[in-house]
């Protein structure tokens, strides 16, 4: 089980959210299958500001990105996840996004060359829809 910070008053604003509390589980549930996250083996539960997300992922990429689209949602400062996943991969790290950055920062900073952004863009997609569209607080997944 994985406890996950992340900023409260920013994020994608779903319906029946705000800066003081989650949007519904059903809502989250909606977001994950925006983004095309295979999550129909997945409970997604809301308790004011925390996001509990239980049950199966095919792999770990979906499990964090899982993760990733609850928790970059407006008003959600805690993901509580206890998803169990069938294929056993390395985990992604979680970088916050801070004022000023890019991808290329971001990758340089990571893995010493800016060149590999798009190694950042591939493991955050579909949840970003361009590189150059990302912005402070939010949570972004750094493959191993």
């Amino acid at each position: 089980m994985g406890v996950f910070d992340f900023i409260r008053d920013v994020g994608e604003k779903l319906f029946g959210a705000s800066e003081a509390q989650a949007a519904p589980a059903d809502k989250i549930k909606d977001e994950l299958a925006k983004h095309g996250l295979d999550a129909g083996d997945v409970t997604v539960e809301v308790d004011g500001d925390t996001v509990k997300i239980s049950g199966a992922a095919p792999s770990n990429e979906v499990r964090e990105k899982i993760i990733l689209a609850a928790g970059n949602t407006l008003g959600v400062s805690k993901v509580e996840e206890s998803i169990t996943v069938a294929n056993a991969e390395p985990e992604a790290t979680f970088y916050t996004v801070k004022k000023g950055d890019t991808l290329s920062k971001i990758a340089q900073e990571q893995y010493g060359q800016a060149n590999r952004y798009p190694d950042i863009f591939e493991a955050n997609k579909p949840l970003l829809s361009h590189p150059d569209k990302i912005y402070p607080g939010q949570v972004l997944r750094i493959p191993a």
